[in-house]
């Protein structure tokens, strides 16, 4: 079990850090492998994000890499409809959630491809 978590750690940081978000790896394994409630990996998910956000934002910002020109609009947004989201997230169920999310992770996919032939071109 502990193999499993740490192996999961493992994975769900190096996709955080390369800017593709830890949670499109850390959620699904958490609830296919480690069989954890869809609601409760959401929650170590997002507890596990602002660790991994701090981090590499010093990174980031060590290396001039961040823009500060409209970040207080993109903060203020950012905040306010993670509370909407969270709140939403309280009162559906954990199969809608499932549900929700795969949707999410394919739509996302199917954006990566179209962006992969684009850029082909």
């Amino acid at each position: 079990m502990v193999i499993f978590q740490i192996v999961i750690g493992f994975l769900s940081g190096i996709f955080g850090g390369l800017g593709m978000g830890g949670g499109t790896v850390l959620i699904p394994l958490l609830t296919i492998i480690l069989s954890v409630e869809q609601k409760m990996a959401q929650g170590v998910n997002l507890l596990s994000f602002v660790v991994m956000a701090l981090v590499s934002l010093c990174i980031h910002w060590k290396n001039g890499l961040v823009e500060t020109k409209g970040l207080f609009v993109l903060i203020l947004g950012g905040v306010v409809f993670s509370a909407a989201g969270a709140c939403l997230a309280l009162v559906l169920p954990s199969n809608i959630l499932k549900l929700c999310f795969g949707a999410f992770l394919c739509l996302l996919a199917i954006i990566e491809i179209f962006k992969g032939f684009r850029d082909k071109k």
